[in-house]
């Protein structure tokens, strides 16, 4: 069973703009302050200057090696990297034992497929996923970026075969891109699955840090632009302000507190470069909005 905790500690950032020594700090940190689920890829962070794939893996990896694998739990995930791209099931059973070399460990706790595959035959991919719970290297799977009518026929499929289901799905969603809402989270509601959504600041712009005019030094600011050239964000930002103001805690903590509080969702998936992010993170994870201003949020963000 999967405990998604107070938040997800994304691995992401691991081996790009946080390396081994500053990456230990982080992990003990999430630890020590009660996080219990670590996320990462194979394919991070293959975008890095000079990396190839499997970098956040391999610094987790060593990580766990000094003493952590009983006080955390990882998620990890196939289909995405260039060395293992898709979901046939020779490609699953391949991508595992990576995995599985460089997080030092004999099996992960949440596996996801993070993309669908339309050119594999889905009774095959779940077949391959399904046998590795049966083997013990994988405990819980996971559904990442799939459409609403994708992940029903995987569940459907996955029912009929006496097959381990899909218990988490894993997508993008944040007070800023709330497309999953109108066909995806319907599926997770009636299907029972937990939602630990990815992107939960959007690149950032949800911490506040970001304003027109304003320059922050940050890997992803680039991709932040649009959002502040927006001027409905600029309007959900003053909402923002106004509950943090309230609060008297950060933008960060109550965007992290209205994505919790949404239907399905066990815990936002979130990123930090220093241990002293990490202390909004947590505050997100505590912070609880009264109904007026969830709804005064979800108001300014409608699209």
């Amino acid at each position: 069973m999967i405990n998604p905790g107070p938040f997800v500690l994304g691995g992401n950032v691991f081996g790009w703009t946080v390396q081994r020594e500053e990456g230990f700090r982080l992990l003990d940190a999430f630890v020590d302050g009660g996080g219990t689920l670590v996320d990462t890829a194979d394919v991070y962070a293959a975008w890095g200057p000079g990396n190839r794939g499997g970098e956040s893996e391999t610094l987790i990896g060593e990580w766990l090696a000094q003493g952590a694998r009983d006080r955390v739990q990882v998620a990890t995930k196939v289909a995405k990297w260039s060395e293992h791209p898709g979901l046939a099931p020779t490609n699953i059973a391949a991508a595992i034992e990576g995995s599985l070399r460089r997080l030092r460990t004999d099996h992960v706790d949440l596996y996801y497929a993070h993309e669908d595959d339309n050119a594999v035959a889905q009774r095959a991919y779940l077949t391959a996923f399904n046998d590795l719970v049966t083997a013990g290297k994988v405990k819980t799977l996971g559904a990442s970026n799939f459409s609403a009518a994708r992940l029903t026929s995987a569940l459907q499929l996955q029912r009929d075969s006496g097959f381990q289901p899909f218990e988490v799905s894993q997508d993008k969603w944040n007070l800023v891109e709330r497309g999953i809402e109108g066909d995806l989270v319907p599926v997770l509601k009636k299907e029972g699955l937990i939602e630990l959504p990815f992107y939960a600041l959007a690149s950032g712009f949800l911490t506040g840090k970001y304003r027109p005019g304003v320059e922050v030094d940050s890997a992803r600011a680039g991709g932040v632009v649009d959002y502040v050239n927006d001027p409905r964000n600029l309007k959900l930002l003053s909402v923002l302000d106004e509950i943090a103001a309230a609060h008297h805690t950060s933008v960060t903590a109550v965007s992290l507190a209205w994505l919790r509080a949404q239907p399905t969702v066990g815990a936002p998936i979130a990123s930090a470069r220093t241990v002293e992010q990490l202390k909004d993170l947590f505050a997100g994870a505590a912070l609880v909005l009264a109904v007026d201003e969830l709804a005064a949020l979800s108001a300014a963000s409608a699209r």
